[in-house]
């Protein structure tokens, strides 16, 4: 079995939804560059404020859609709280549409 012939035999249509909603909580040029800031290693809010040259309030307003569509998780450190990708695959994920996005690609108006 392919992995095209277990998507299209083994989803439903809330796997669509579901899939659906995780893509447009990545469609955002700030949560895609959290998402590969975060691939890496965990970070905090002022961590990724000073690495994505952002205001903090940008960045936890990202951060709060990322962690409601199960994107990121936040867990304690002493006052902070440093943010982790929830698993690789977010990270495939974005680092795919990347790869994509830069490819040429005959007749697509590029």
């Amino acid at each position: 079995m392919t992995h095209a012939d277990f998507v299209a035999s083994d989803t439903s249509g809330a796997d669509h939804v579901a899939a659906s909603d995780l893509l447009r909580s990545l469609a955002a040029p700030a949560r895609v560059a959290i998402v590969l800031a975060l691939r890496e290693n965990a970070m905090c809010v002022h961590e990724l404020v000073d690495a994505l040259h952002l205001n903090q309030p940008q960045v936890s307003q990202h951060l709060k859609v990322l962690k409601n569509s199960g994107v990121v998780v936040g867990n304690r450190r002493g006052r902070e709280v440093e943010y982790t990708l929830v698993d690789d695959h977010i990270a495939h994920i974005v680092t795919d549409a990347l790869t994509h996005a830069t490819e040429r690609h005959p007749g697509a108006g590029r």
